[in-house]
């Protein structure tokens, strides 16, 4: 059966801990520990009792809990007043809100620098 788009279809709840790789549909909502890769094209939530190790490449993600590692969004990264994120950005559209903590570098919009890099160095 499957659900209307956006709609929440997985679910890792305090608690629950889980390790390896996660690919997903719609939406999906962590507020366990998850230590591995996700993968989504879609949108992940990270609950406040949340915390993740590894990386994430999704289409969207809102974070209320903690994140180590690396995030690849292709629309959008949200990071809540009580989200924690020690880890490297990829995304064209950051939203950081006071209160939030973030150590690492963000990477926004065109990739194409890493060829002047390559240019500069050959020079």
């Amino acid at each position: 059966m499957k659900g209307k788009s956006g709609e929440l279809n997985g679910f890792l709840d305090r608690g629950s801990s889980f390790k390896g790789e996660l690919e997903f549909e719609d939406t999906m909502r962590i507020d366990g520990k998850f230590n591995g890769k996700i993968s989504s094209k879609n949108e992940l939530i990270v609950g406040e009792s949340a915390h993740i190790e590894g990386d994430v490449h999704v289409g969207r993600i809102a974070i209320s809990g903690t994140v180590v590692g690396r995030i690849v969004a292709a629309q959008r990264v949200e990071i809540h007043r009580n989200g924690k994120v020690y880890s490297d950005i990829d995304t064209p559209a950051l939203i950081i809100e006071e209160g939030a903590i973030f150590q690492g570098n963000c990477v926004m919009g065109d990739k194409k620098a890493a060829n002047v890099t390559n240019i500069a160095a050959k020079a």
